[in-house]
């Protein structure tokens, strides 16, 4: 028998918009889109651009065509992260156990700390201290696991709040659409409307052995799920395996000085992500795709570092041996990963130390003005 919980899951609503909003007052109210560009994706839309049917990951041109009054921005991934943290800081200083699931996700575990207070108070005490300190819009659901909470989470949107008691997982979830279950996506729900379930009730009456005889042993876990039965903990940290950034152009390029330049500016900012974290990546890839969507990626093993001009030769290198100089690209992007935390010893011809105090300067300018206010030349 799975042991009782008691999980809160915090999701800050529409969380990049919500943001861009904080820095233009201006945007409030109206339908919003982060991101686009006409070969790019919606990174993050407001409630009244998604009333048009717009969602994050859809196509920039077919968000336009069902919102054509929508009102596109570019990412402000700085800002964003600084209000991340502080988000983040709060729940630290409040919380006895949580995960940062994302960007903009958290779960709290509040597992018999109801002999000290009541949990849904607290929840709801923390929520406003959010709010309060950070301007931002935030969402949370109580329930007795992760994925009860999360589906909670998501009723309560937008900017709201919901508990669901212990013992009524079944009955609350009996009436939903079976894409509520995290992990049933646009296919695993096709192949179940075919067979007739569409709401999790359906899964639940069915019965387990049913579930599994046509389904294996994944019917046997969405039973499970149907009754509200989640065995996901807390986890207090998890650890990024890579930093990458890509981009997508708006019209296929064909100039190999302007794809270097690119490949360079994203070197940039993910190095700046690199030390914002502490960290130093052994391990570079370069990816490019082309018109027909054809991809291909290169990567090496180097000394572990976090500087950009170690970095964007080597870049630049795996690019050329990459690209066939014959067909346009339609995107490019940069991944580091293989992180290490030791420090790395400079030889005399590479002052460490020097190296190190520049670009120190050079990331307090960019948090201070933005990741984009200080650049190569290479990269303009």
């Amino acid at each position: 028998m799975l042991q009782t919980r008691t999980i809160a899951h915090f999701d800050l609503d529409s969380f990049f918009v919500s943001v861009e909003i904080l820095l233009d007052p201006s945007l409030k109210g109206k339908p919003v889109m982060v991101g686009g560009g006409d070969r790019g994706v919606v990174s993050s839309c407001s409630y009244e651009a998604r009333a048009k049917g717009v969602h994050s990951a859809m196509p920039s041109v077919k968000a336009k065509q069902l919102c054509p009054e929508g009102i596109f921005v570019k990412s402000h991934f700085a800002e964003y992260s600084h209000y991340s943290r502080m988000v983040t800081s709060i729940i630290v200083a409040a919380a006895p156990l949580y995960e940062k699931a994302s960007v903009d996700e958290f779960y709290v575990d509040l597992t018999g700390m109801d002999k000290f207070f009541k949990p849904l108070q607290w929840t709801i005490d923390l929520r406003e201290k959010i709010m309060q300190e950070t301007g931002l819009p935030i969402s949370f659901g109580l329930a007795s696991n992760k994925m009860m909470a999360k589906i909670a989470t998501n009723k309560a949107k937008p900017n709201g709040y919901l508990q669901i008691p212990h013992g009524s997982e079944q009955k609350f979830l009996a009436p939903l659409s079976i894409r509520e279950i995290p992990g049933v996506g646009a296919h695993a729900s096709e192949v179940l409307n075919s067979r007739g379930y569409h709401a999790i009730g359906d899964i639940f009456l069915a019965g387990e052995e049913k579930m599994l005889a046509v389904f294996g042993n994944w019917g046997g876990v969405l039973w499970a799920k149907s009754k509200g039965e989640h065995d996901a903990l807390v986890t207090p940290f998890h650890e990024s395996k890579s930093v990458s950034s890509e981009r997508t152009f708006s019209e296929n390029l064909h100039d190999t000085e302007l794809l270097r330049k690119e490949l360079v500016r994203l070197t940039e900012k993910i190095s700046f992500e690199l030390r914002t974290d502490g960290k130093k990546a052994a391990c570079v890839t370069v990816k490019i795709r082309y018109p027909n969507f054809e991809t291909k990626t290169a990567q090496i093993t180097i000394a572990a570092t976090d500087a950009d001009d170690e970095f964007i030769p080597i870049v630049v290198k795996l690019f050329d041996k990459l690209y066939n100089k014959k067909d346009p690209i339609r995107l490019v992007g940069v991944r580091l990963s293989d992180f290490k935390t030791d420090a790395i010893q400079g030889s005399i011809f590479n002052d460490a130390e020097k190296k190190k105090k520049l670009y120190t300067a050079i990331d307090s300018v960019k948090n201070k003005f933005g990741k984009e206010s200080v650049k190569r030349a290479s990269s303009n």
